[in-house]
Order: C-alpha cells, then structure tokens, then sequence
C-alpha cells in the first residue's frame, strides 16, 4: 500500500483558535510558544502616514 504523507500548514486562523484554546486552559507556556511563531511567520510591517 502506498501512503503520502502531507506537511501541515496551518493558517493564520487556526494559530488565532490554537492560541484562544492556550488562553482558555491557561497554558501560559503554550501562548508564549504560538505568538513566538505568529510573530515569525507574519512579521509586523510598519503602516506608512498619509502625507
């Protein structure tokens, strides 16, 4: 039998739900751990003033 195994990618709502669910159980240690990633992967981009 043939399996192909498939690399998760998780999107930016299911790291907002994971982190709501870390908050919710009081998993201080697992907040840290998800907002280290979110920070990562959709690093701040400063917003420009209008003139």
């Amino acid at each position: 039998m043939n399996t192909t195994l498939q690399k998760a990618s998780l999107q930016l709502d299911d790291y907002l739900d994971l982190l709501n669910l870390a908050i919710n159980l009081g998993d201080t240690k697992w907040q840290k751990e998800i907002i280290r990633k979110l920070a990562y992967t959709y690093p701040a981009v400063p917003c420009k003033q209008p003139q």
